[in-house]
């Protein structure tokens, strides 16, 4: 299994590589994975890259590689689910999802579809709703909360087959954005 991954891993650290951005280092770099096609339009790149490069140097090893796709995996259990989609909103990674980290990752997804204003009001009432120690912020216990109701853990597990040999990283990212738990939320409050 870990030879499968391997390879996938080098097969997309090729497939990153550019006339321009080819440096061979096995790892793959933030520019690399955002030169990919099917990568650089999605809402998410840049914070599935983050998510994945654990130790902040900027590329993506292999190690960090399978580390974040290991929420994805069957075998995951539903806190390491539940914990990767907490990332996805907490940049600054303090374990807390400020209303201004809330904003930039839902206004990530919607782009211009919605107004700031219209955006403002949906992020103060998620965290008005989801904070229920009132200190401003969500913290990962608020957030299993707010989302427990949902499919958030069967929605983020690839089968083996498909995690190992078809998925391509793309595919990863819509999915994320399509099931994030806070995105849930925007089309409840939208109709």
């Amino acid at each position: 299994e870990v030879d499968r991954l391997r390879k996938r891993f080098m097969k997309l650290d090729k497939a990153c590589s550019t006339p321009t951005i080819s440096d061979n280092s096995g790892t793959i770099e933030r520019e690399e994975f955002l030169s990919l096609p099917q990568i650089s339009t999605n809402p998410l790149a840049t914070r599935m890259i983050a998510i994945f490069d654990e130790d902040g140097g900027g590329d993506v090893d292999f190690q960090e590689f399978v580390s974040g796709l290991s929420a994805f995996s069957s075998k995951g259990n539903k806190e390491q689910k539940l914990r990767f989609a907490f990332k996805v909103y907490d940049i600054d990674r303090d374990g807390y999802i400020s209303n201004g980290e809330l904003f930039i990752v839902l206004k990530m997804m919607v782009g211009s579809n919605l107004k700031d204003q219209q955006l403002q009001q949906i992020v103060d009432k998620t965290i008005m709703e989801a904070d229920l120690d009132k200190d401003g912020k969500i913290s990962f216990e608020e957030f299993t909360k707010m989302v427990e109701n949902t499919d958030v853990s069967m929605s983020m597990t690839l089968g083996e087959f498909l995690l190992l040999d078809l998925f391509p990283p793309d595919w990863l990212m819509l999915k994320l954005a399509s099931v994030g738990p806070l995105a849930i939320d925007i089309r409840k409050t939208k109709s």
